[in-house]
């Protein structure tokens, strides 16, 4: 008796606390996903790169950076009349609207030449001299960016259970130097660049490759497929356009992002299945719902 009144009063606080969760502003597809995310259900995990493995925005940072110093002393943007958390989100920023508008307009042109007119127009909305051999240089950065402390092990370890699968905005040329450096030791069963398909993401045209192809390479259905990625905008929102079961988002930067989009501004266009801080969280979770050890 005592034991069935206690299950009462469980059943009942529990319901109570669902519907403050509703009242808050928790919607019915929140716990939709939470109940029916079934980690064991997927035979693929499609992985965004640079941003969810590599930390791009570091390495965006460090190359971009020494443009600024070309700036008068006296100039606002110039690192020294910030400090450099300010500097930092200020020049990401700006990359960010440039790439995203490059890409769009020109989507077969190579990633390394998407960052070269990124540096050139940078350059220029500035009046700082440039060659283009500087603009050149930047471009061919993509594989020096550094990998986030986690990613090998974590990447090492999801293999056992799931196919791995890139889809990047990069070249063959820049993403081979990735994995033979920072990557090093991460094993791909497939790999889906933006120069083989023609297009950039958020371009949808992107995820209906991934699904045309994870079921030609591996048998996979698209509701097998999990898309894990950091940027909200260049992976999530087309995911959810495409009919991609809900995600998963690798909150790398927390609310500090500078790049790919904040939650506050694009909860209602996304489905996410379950937020990691990080990569080693997400294979956490992946160990527990295999029972590994």
């Amino acid at each position: 008796m005592i034991f069935i009144l206690f299950l009462k009063s469980f059943c009942t606080i529990t319901c109570y606390f669902v519907i403050f969760l509703l009242g808050v502003g928790l919607s019915k597809q929140f716990f939709h996903n939470i109940m029916a995310f079934d980690l064991k259900a997927f035979k693929v995990l499609s992985f965004d790169i640079y941003g969810t493995l590599i930390d791009w925005e570091t390495g965006i940072y460090d190359a971009l950076l020494p443009i600024l110093h070309k700036l008068p002393l006296e100039h606002p943007n110039h690192p020294s009349q910030n400090v450099p958390v300010q500097t930092r989100k200020f020049l990401l920023s700006a990359y960010t609207k440039l790439e995203l508008t490059i890409q769009k307009e020109n989507p077969t042109l190579s990633y390394p030449r998407v960052l070269a007119e990124i540096y050139s127009l940078l350059a220029t909305s500035y009046s700082i001299p440039f060659s283009t051999e500087d603009a050149t240089s930047f471009g061919s950065t993509i594989g020096q960016w550094p990998a986030f402390s986690d990613t090998v092990a974590a990447m090492q370890y999801l293999a056992k259970h799931y196919k791995l699968v890139v889809l990047s905005n990069v070249d063959k040329a820049s993403f081979s130097q990735t994995l033979s450096g920072p990557l090093a030791g991460v094993k791909f069963d497939a790999i889906y660049t933006a120069e083989d398909i023609g297009s950039y993401k958020p371009n949808v045209k992107n995820f209906a490759y991934l699904v045309e192809h994870a079921k030609k390479d591996f048998g996979a259905k698209k509701e097998e497929i999990l898309k894990v990625a950091q940027s909200l905008i260049h992976d999530h929102v087309p995911a959810k356009k495409s009919g991609l079961p809900p995600s998963v988002w690798i909150k790398r930067a927390g609310n500090e992002v500078a790049m790919g989009g904040k939650i506050a501004d694009w909860e209602k266009e996304v489905n996410l299945a379950a937020t990691y801080t990080t990569l080693r969280d997400f294979a956490e979770a992946v160990k527990a719902a295999f029972g590994d050890s």
